[in-house]
């Protein structure tokens, strides 16, 4: 099975947990893994490189990243950044009703602009079926 890396924020993380559902089922329905580095352990303030080491670490090993930026959050854009850094994918997701971020857009492949989870889920099913990723 494929892995795919979420990078979301950890303030974002609490508020979207139905939308992370769906793309956990989006993406299994395509056999990939989603892993959710901010579910996975909580870091404290001097374990700052040693989360960056994980994080980096788990973006080597996923196939494709897919990054949730309703909310700003300087840490998803660093792994926006290193993934693309590494030559992976990175598929931008974004309520319709969030502030766009050009830079994380901008280094991204493919860019989801969504409504209601309803949306999000058509939508991510459309750029996984497309074959490109």
């Amino acid at each position: 099975m494929k892995k795919a890396y979420l990078a979301i924020g950890l303030q974002n993380r609490q508020h979207l947990s139905k939308e992370v559902d769906i793309i956990r089922k989006v993406m299994n329905g395509f056999k990939y893994q989603l892993f959710v580095f901010v579910d996975e352990k909580q870091y404290a303030v001097a374990e700052e490189k040693e989360m960056m080491r994980q994080a980096f670490a788990a973006i080597d090993a996923s196939d494709l990243i897919l990054a949730e930026v309703s909310e700003k959050a300087i840490g998803v854009g660093i792994e926006i950044g290193y993934a693309v850094a590494k030559k992976k994918r990175v598929i931008y997701l974004r309520q319709t009703n969030a502030a766009h971020s050009s830079t994380a857009s901008g280094a991204a492949q493919y860019s989801i602009f969504y409504h209601n989870s309803d949306q999000l889920a058509a939508s991510l099913e459309a750029v996984m079926a497309s074959q490109i990723i």
